[in-house]
C-alpha cells in the first residue's frame, strides 16, 4: 500500500558502541533519511545468536523520520552497519508538537 502522506515515525537501531552509532547516525542525518538521531550509550543487550547467549554493551540510536523515507533509511542502514542482520524497528508517532512534526517533515524532504 503507498504511502500518501509523510507520517512520522521513530526508527530503533542499535549499534556495538559510540563511535558506530555516531558514524551511522552522522550519515543519516547528512543524507536527510532522518531529522535528527538520539545516541543513549550504557545499553546492555542480551539475545540469542547463532544458537548461543550473546550480552553485549551496545548504543540505541532513536531516529525520526517519515514511513515516505523509511525503506531508504533501512537501506542506508544496511550499507553502513557493521552487524549481520541489524536491529532496525520501526515505530509510528501517534503524537507530537506540531512545529516539531513539521520540522522533521522538512528535515526529510526529498530536495
Amino acid at each position: 500500500m503507498p504511502v500518501t502522506k509523510s507520517e512520522p515515525i521513530i526508527v530503533l537501531v542499535t549499534a556495538p558502541g559510540l563511535r558506530e552509532g555516531s558514524r551511522i547516525s552522522k550519515e543519516i542525518v547528512t543524507s536527510r533519511l532522518a531529522a535528527c538521531v538520539n545516541i543513549i550509550s550504557g545499553v546492555q543487550s542480551l539475545y540469542r545468536w547463532n544458537g548461543k547467549i550473546v550480552q553485549e554493551k551496545e548504543v540505541m540510536l532513536i531516529m525520526k523520520t517519515t514511513r515516505r523515507r523509511y525503506r531508504k533509511l533501512e537501506q542506508k542502514i544496511k550499507q553502513l552497519h557493521p552487524y549481520e542482520v541489524p536491529e532496525v524497528i520501526a515505530i509510528p508517532l501517534i503524537r507530537g508538537l506540531p512545529q516539531y512534526i513539521e520540522w522533521v517533515e522538512r528535515e526529510v524532504a526529498n530536495k
